[in-house]
C-alpha cells in the first residue's frame, strides 16, 4: 500500500498515538480534553496526503526540499499555521511544539515499514514525499507560533510602557515642586537634581520603547502635522539637551525658508535623539554642528560630530531597533535603549522624508534629513 493511502486508511490510529504522545506534554497538556490534545493532526495528515499524490517531478522535488518550490499546499499550510497558534495559546513552548511533528513522523513511517511486505523503490519516493509535507507542516507552525510569541512580548512591553509613566511622573512632578518649595543646597541639591535628571532619562527610553511595540504591532507612526519653524524646535532641542549637559554647546547655522508643516513633538523626537546622538557619541561636545537649509519644496537638517566614525558594516543596521554601538556593549554608561535612531527612522519616514548617514575619521559622522514642507 503506497504511503498516502496508508496514511488515509490508518488515520484514527495515528491521531490516536498523536494524542498519546501530546497528553505527555506536561503541564500544558494537563489543561486539554482529547479534541485540544489531537487539535490539527488529521487535517495535517489528511493535507500531506492529498500533496503526496500529486505528481512532482525531479526539478520540483529538489526545489521543495530547499523551500524554493513555485507553490505551497494551502490546506497543509493553514492546518500547520493554526496548530501552531493554538499551542502557543495553550502553554507549549516552541521544543514541545516541534516535537509533535518529530513523533508524527516516526509514528507514520513505523507502522507503514511494518505494514509493508516488499521494498519498492517507489515506497522511498513516498517517505521522501511525505518528509517534505511534514516539513512544510512543520515550517508554517514555526513561524506561527514564533509571530504569536513576539505579539504576546509586544503587548508585554506595551503594558510595561504605559504602566511606568504615570510612576515617573509622578516621580518627576515631586521632585520639580520639591526644588521649587524648598531652598536645596550641597548633597540635597545633587541628588534633587540627579533625579529629575534620571525621571527625564527614563521617561525618554518609555516614550521609545511605545514607539517601538507600536511599530512592531503594524502600526505607522501617528503623526499631527501643523504649521510650525524647524529652527525655532532645534533651538528648543539644543537648549534642553545643553540643560542636562551643561559642557555642551551645538551650533546652529540656518539659512532659507526652514518653516512647513510637521508634527512638532515628532520633530522634537527627532533633534532629541539626533543632538543626544551626536552628544553621546562624539568627541568634543562643544564642535556639534546642527545645519538647517530650506529650498523650494523641502528643508534640509544635518547633525555633525567629530567622534570614533561608524563602522562601515553597521550602516545597514544603524536604524534598526535595539542596536547598540560598540561602546555601550563594552560597557560604557548609556541611558539608550537602541531605539534612538530607529525612531528618528520611522519619524521621517511618517513625513514622508529621507535620512542618510556618513561617517569616517577624517570627516566626522553626518546624519542628513530631508523633510518635504508639507506632508
Amino acid at each position: 500500500m503506497r504511503l498516502s493511502e496508508f496514511i488515509l486508511a490508518n488515520i484514527d490510529a495515528i491521531v490516536d498515538e498523536w494524542e498519546q504522545f501530546a497528553a505527555t506534554i506536561t503541564p500544558a497538556a494537563d489543561y486539554l480534553d482529547s479534541a485540544g490534545l489531537r487539535d490539527h493532526a488529521s487535517a495535517i495528515l489528511r493535507a500531506a496526503a492529498r500533496d503526496m499524490s500529486k505528481p512532482q517531478s525531479r526539478d520540483e522535488q529538489v526545489a521543495k526540499a530547499k523551500g524554493e518550490g513555485p507553490e505551497k499546499t494551502p490546506s497543509l499550510d493553514e492546518a500547520g499555521a493554526s496548530h501552531g497558534e493554538l499551542r502557543h495559546t495553550v502553554g507549549f513552548d516552541l521544543v514541545q511544539m516541534t516535537s509533535e511533528f518529530r513523533h508524527l513522523r516516526a509514528c507514520v513511517i513505523r507502522r507503514w515499514v511494518d505494514s509493508l511486505e516488499s521494498p519498492d523503490m517507489a515506497y522511498f519516493q513516498d517517505m521522501i514525499r511525505f518528509n517534505e509535507a511534514i516539513d512544510e507542516a512543520l515550517a508554517e507552525s514555526t513561524a506561527a507560533y514564533a509571530e504569536q510569541m513576539e505579539h504576546s512580548r509586544d503587548i508585554f512591553l506595551a503594558i510595561l510602557g504605559h504602566d511606568l509613566r504615570a510612576p515617573l511622573q509622578a516621580v518627576s512632578m515631586s521632585t520639580e515642586l520639591l526644588m521649587r518649595k524648598t531652598t536645596l543646597q550641597g548633597d540635597a541639591l545633587t541628588c534633587a537634581l540627579n533625579i529629575k535628571t534620571g525621571a527625564r532619562h527614563m521617561g525618554a527610553m518609555v516614550s521609545d520603547l511605545l514607539e517601538l511595540v507600536r511599530s512592531r504591532l503594524g502600526r505607522s507612526l501617528p503623526i499631527e502635522p501643523a504649521p510650525m519653524d524647524l529652527a525655532d524646535a532645534a533651538r528648543a532641542a539644543i537648549a534642553e539637551a545643553c540643560a542636562g549637559n551643561p559642557q555642551c554647546d551645538p551650533t546652529l547655522k540656518a539659512e532659507g525658508d526652514t518653516r512647513g508643516v510637521w508634527d512638532a513633538g515628532r520633530i522634537d523626537q527627532l533633534l532629541q535623539n539626533l543632538i543626544g546622538n551626536a552628544l553621546q557619541h562624539g568627541s568634543n561636545r562643544q564642535e556639534i554642528l546642527v545645519t538647517l537649509r530650506g529650498d523650494a519644496a523641502s528643508v534640509h537638517l544635518s547633525v555633525h560630530n567629530h567622534g570614533v566614525p561608524i563602522p562601515e558594516e553597521a550602516i545597514g543596521t544603524l536604524f534598526d531597533p535595539l542596536v547598540r554601538s560598540a561602546d555601550e556593549e563594552l560597557g560604557q554608561p548609556s541611558t539608550s535603549l537602541g531605539l534612538g535612531l530607529f525612531i528618528v527612522k520611522e519619524v521621517v519616514t511618517a513625513h514622508g522624508g529621507t535620512i542618510e548617514v556618513s561617517s569616517s575619521a577624517a570627516d566626522g559622522t553626518l546624519f542628513s534629513v530631508t523633510l518635504p514642507r508639507q506632508v
